[in-house]
């Protein structure tokens, strides 16, 4: 080997040794904080020294990515960490990058991702491959404003996230709730449907003035469990489908998914479109929205606590936008999380960027400037904190607070979802012939591939 030959290797071999030390510095920080060693002044130094948070979020909310840049940023820099917003298109895209980049052999503090906001079957896919920091989330100091007592069933949505159980490995940011809006000045009060049989009867009566989301759209799976769940032929709802794919056959989910989707088959002739041969199911929450506000259909329904509030505000909801219950007993509530990678290349300013990210200043000014509601829970709070998320609340439209949360729901469990999806789309988009239960124990067989 000549000079310049064994140089090099020495350059090389200097750079490795650098790297392992800062892997395994990194690996330290991680056990220190997560075993209660690390106080939260040596998490906020070592923020300062990495300097910068790589968040991957959905950064198709205008008024989102304006809160991001105006209030989020420079309130990580009064903490001396630079916020890098990374706006996707898709949550599955940060999950995916994760992943490869732990399949390629990087390790703690290697890869590109400090945090990602997500919820369902993305914390579960990354739970799933062990690809998350750790329970991190009731050790930050602003843990205190979220209720983690197994024992109040109001904590259920921080400790359980589409059914799998958080961990702590991701902190509660927002909450949400499947609601639907009517168009007051076409849609008489006594019209109102509260149940799936009276929007049959409706439709009936004024055909087309109808649609839902498509599936795999989120908006669209949600509607159709909620159908699913009105249509439990054991009268239970939502309970089994609590359980995993692991710990329910696939005869018994056919049984009871069954009558739901023969009701959405029934209910296709009625939807917007059916007359001209096919319906129309919008791609996505803005598609529906502008069919809203155009008169095209009578209702909206999706994830929108405020929605109303704020579409009234911005004009893309029509001025007699009215909220109402439906259906009564199914409407889905769920929270959405922010989660830290295990390979983190940032991951102390992360935890700073989580904790910021539960306080009420946060949370305050998220619902304010963007109406989604706080993730936090408010009889957590002192009196002044709770208030300052009240007077934040862009308000409900003709409906209370109290009647939501009586007829709300848990999401379905994640592992389901995808062969509830699959049976929607080979069942009702395709119109399969063949059986639910012979379609849904495809679904299965796929899965385990």
């Amino acid at each position: 080997m000549n000079r310049s030959a064994a140089f090099a290797s020495l350059i090389a071999l200097a750079a490795a040794s650098a790297v392992q030390a800062e892997d395994a510095d990194s690996a330290a920080f991680r056990d220190a904080f997560l075993s209660g060693e690390a106080d939260w002044a040596a998490v906020e130094a070592r923020a300062q020294e990495e300097g910068t948070v790589n968040l991957y979020y959905w950064g198709g909310s205008d008024l989102l990515n304006v809160w991001m840049d105006r209030v989020v940023a420079p309130a990580l820099s009064e903490k001396g960490v630079a916020l890098n917003p990374v706006r996707i298109t898709g949550t599955k895209d940060a999950v995916d990058l994760v992943l490869a980049e732990k399949n390629a052999g990087k390790g703690v503090g290697e890869g590109s991702v400090d945090m990602i906001w997500l919820n369902g079957e993305n914390f579960a896919t990354l739970k799933r491959q062990d690809a998350l920091l750790g329970s991190f989330a009731p050790l930050l100091p602003n843990a205190a404003n979220l209720e983690w007592n197994p024992d109040d069933e109001r904590s259920l949505l921080n400790l359980r996230d589409f059914g799998v159980e958080t961990g702590g490995a991701e902190v509660p940011w927002s909450g949400e709730q499947y609601v639907c809006a009517y168009n007051a000045d076409r849609v008489a009060a006594e019209d109102v449907p509260a149940t799936f049989a009276d929007l049959r009867a409706y439709l009936e009566a004024n055909p087309g003035k109808f649609t839902y989301v498509k599936p795999p759209h989120y908006l669209g799976n949600t509607f159709v469990q909620q159908a699913i769940y009105a249509h439990n032929p054991d009268g239970t709802g939502a309970e089994p489908f609590q359980q995993s794919v692991d710990q329910i056959e696939a005869g018994e989910l056919a049984r009871l998914i069954a009558p739901g989707l023969d009701y959405l088959r029934e209910l296709e002739p009625l939807l917007l479109d059916a007359a001209g041969g096919t319906p129309r199911y919008p791609e996505d929450n803005a598609a529906l929205d502008g069919l809203f506000l155009n008169g095209e259909v009578d209702f909206n329904c999706k994830f929108g606590l405020y929605a109303v509030a704020t579409g009234l505000s911005t004009g893309t909801y029509p001025e007699a936008a009215q909220q109402f219950v439906f259906p009564e007993g199914t409407m889905i509530k769920n929270k959405n999380y922010l989660a830290i990678p295990a390979n983190a290349p940032n991951p102390a300013a992360a935890l700073v960027l989580a904790d910021w990210m539960t306080s009420v200043e946060a949370q305050a000014s998220k619902l304010q400037m963007t109406g989604m509601p706080s993730g936090i829970d408010s009889w957590m709070l002192d009196a002044a904190g709770a208030q300052a998320i009240a007077d934040a609340s862009p308000g409900l439209v003709g409906v209370t607070q109290d009647a939501l949360d009586a007829n709300a729901a848990p999401d379905t469990n994640a592992t389901l979802v995808d062969v509830i999806e699959a049976t929607w789309l080979e069942y009702i988009e395709r119109d399969s012939t063949d059986p639910i239960e012979a379609i849904v124990a495809r679904a299965y067989k796929n899965l385990s591939k």
